[in-house]
C-alpha cells in the first residue's frame, strides 16, 4: 500500500460518523465536474473561503503547490476546506511518499476527502449505468470513415478532382457466444461522379446515401448442431450467407471490378432479404444462399415474377495459407435471368518475401438471352513492403464480361495501390488505375483513399 494511501485512511475514519477508507491514487477531481456550487478547473483560489491567508494550512498549500507544479495557481485570498482538499487532492494524488508538512495537510482535510471520495463513487456508479444503458456487455462497437480524393481522365463531365466518404458503423450482439445479431449503419456521399456504382470508375468503398445514415446490414447467425450454421436476415448480402470467401484480393478496397473473385455474376453480392445455411468441417464447406432483392417491397416481395431473387450454391475447401471454391448462382430478375458459374481460389506465402500472395479466379455467365460471358481476376499483395504493415497491391483482369463478338476489343483493368499504416488505426492507400473500353478511350486516373478504422 502506498504511504499516501495509508497516511489518508485514519484522519478518514476519524472525521466521519460513517467512517470511509480514503485512497489518494482514487481521488482525482480533475476528471469530474466541481462539486461546489461554481465549476470548472481551479485556476485561482481568490474567490473562497474559510482557509485564510493567516491560517497555517493556507501557506501549507502555497508551498505545496509551488512544489508540486500543480494545475492551480499560487493562492492570493480565502478558500472553503472542500476547496483546500481538491487542490490537496491536486498535488498529492500520485505521490508514493509525502513530507511532515503534507502529512499535516492529510490529517487536516481527511473529513473532506473521504466525503469528495464518496461523492466521485456516486458519480461513477452513474456513469457506468448511463454505459450500461447504452449498449448491452455483448455488444461490440466498430466503425470506419474512409475518405477518398481523387479524378479521372476519359469520362466526359467528371475530370474535376472530388472528394467523398464512406462511414460504416457495425453493432455486434451475442446471446449465446455462439450467435451473432449484425446491424450495420452506413452513410456516404458517393451519389454521382466517376467513382461512384454507376460511374466509369466505380469503387467498392462508394456507397451513395445523399448523406443520410441507412441500415446497410440487419441480420442473424446462429448455429445448428455442430457444424451447420443458418442465417436469416431483413438486410443481408451474399457473402454473408457464405461460409468461404475465396479471394485474399483486395486487403484494401480499389476498383469494385475486381472485388469479386474473378466471377461478378457467380459472386453478384445481390443484397437484400435472405436466408442461408453453411455446413463447415475440416476445411470443407458448403452452403447454399438465397437473397431476394425486394423482398422488402410489397408490390414485388419474394419469389415472385416482378421480384429479383438470386440461389447460390457454393462448396469450398481451405487449408493453411490456400483456399478454392466452385459457385454456382441462378438469377432470377425480371430485366434478365442468368446462370452463372465462378471457380476462384487463393494461396498466401508462408514467409513475407519477394513472393506475393496470390487471388485468382474465372466466371461463366450464360444470360437467358443475349450472348455468354466471361470474367477473370488475378490478385498480387506483398507484405511487409517498405515498412511494417504496408502492403503493396496489383490488379488486372477483364473490364466488363467479355463476349464472343466480332471486333470486341475485350478490355482490361489495372489497378496498383500501395496501403501504408500510419498508426493502428489510420492508413493511407495511394492508388492509379487504368480501365479500358471497347471502342472508346481508356479511362486513367489516381486516389488517395485515407482510412480511419475505430
Amino acid at each position: 500500500m502506498k504511504f499516501f494511501k495509508q497516511l489518508l485512511v485514519a484522519p478518514a475514519a476519524l472525521g466521519l460518523i460513517a467512517p470511509m477508507a480514503v485512497s489518494a491514487a482514487d481521488l482525482n477531481i480533475n476528471d469530474v465536474s466541481d462539486y461546489s456550487a461554481s465549476s470548472g478547473e481551479v485556476k485561482s483560489i481568490s474567490q473562497f473561503s474559510d482557509v485564510y491567508p493567516t491560517d497555517w494550512a493556507y501557506q501549507a498549500l502555497v508551498s505545496l503547490s509551488e512544489r508540486h507544479g500543480c494545475n492551480a495557481a499560487s493562492p492570493n485570498g480565502s478558500m472553503t476546506r472542500y476547496e483546500a482538499a481538491s487542490l490537496l487532492n491536486a498535488c498529492l494524488g500520485n505521490i508514493a511518499q509525502v513530507n511532515a508538512e503534507e502529512r499535516r495537510l492529510i490529517n487536516e482535510f481527511g473529513p473532506e476527502l473521504a466525503i469528495i471520495k464518496g461523492r466521485l463513487d456516486g458519480l461513477e456508479s452513474k456513469v457506468g449505468e448511463f454505459e450500461a444503458g447504452l449498449f448491452s456487455s455483448t455488444t461490440k462497437l466498430s466503425g470506419s470513415t474512409k475518405f477518398v480524393v481523387g479524378g479521372v481522365d476519359g469520362v466526359t463531365g467528371s475530370e474535376a478532382v472530388n472528394l467523398n466518404y464512406d462511414t460504416t458503423l457495425n453493432l455486434e450482439t451475442s446471446f449465446t457466444g455462439e450467435d451473432l445479431l449484425v446491424t450495420s449503419l452506413r452513410a456516404g456521399s458517393f451519389d454521382s461522379g466517376p467513382f461512384s456504382a454507376t460511374g466509369g470508375a466505380a469503387l467498392e468503398t462508394a456507397y451513395g446515401s445523399a448523406d443520410a445514415l441507412k441500415i446497410n446490414r440487419n441480420y442473424y447467425t446462429f448455429p445448428i448442431g455442430g457444424d451447420l450454421t443458418a442465417t436469416v436476415g431483413a438486410v443481408v448480402r451474399q457473402d454473408d450467407l457464405l461460409a468461404v470467401w475465396p479471394s485474399v484480393y483486395p486487403a484494401t478496397s480499389g476498383l469494385d471490378v475486381l472485388t469479386y473473385a474473378g466471377a461478378p455474376a457467380a459472386y453478384n453480392l445481390s443484397l437484400g432479404s435472405g436466408a442461408g445455411v453453411s455446413y463447415a468441417k475440416d476445411g470443407f464447406s458448403a452452403s447454399l444462399a438465397f437473397v431476394a432483392t425486394n423482398g422488402d417491397d410489397a408490390s414485388k416481395g419474394i419469389m415472385t415474377d416482378e421480384g429479383a431473387d438470386d440461389v447460390t450454391g457454393q462448396v469450398a475447401y481451405t487449408g493453411d495459407g490456400y483456399g478454392a471454391a466452385l459457385a454456382y448462382t441462378v438469377s432470377d430478375d425480371k430485366s434478365g435471368d442468368y446462370d452463372a458459374f465462378g471457380i476462384s481460389g487463393y494461396w498466401t506465402p508462408s514467409e513475407v518475401g519477394a513472393v506475393p500472395s496470390v487471388s485468382a479466379g474465372i466466371g461463366f455467365k450464360e444470360p437467358e438471352t443475349g450472348k455468354d460471358e466471361t470474367t477473370w481476376t488475378i490478385g498480387l499483395q506483398w507484405n511487409d513492403v517498405g515498412s511494417e504493415g504496408n502492403t503493396l497491391g496489383l490488379g488486372f483482369g477483364s473490364a466488363e464480361g467479355w463476349t464472343d463478338t466480332s471486333g470486341y476489343d475485350d478490355p482490361m483493368t489495372y489497378e496498383l495501390w500501395y496501403d501504408m499504416t500510419v498508426s493502428d488505426n489510420i492508413s493511407v492507400t495511394p492508388s492509379l488505375f487504368i480501365i479500358e473500353q471497347d471502342g472508346k478511350d481508356d479511362i486513367t486516373g489516381g486516389l488517395v483513399k485515407t482510412t480511419f478504422s475505430f
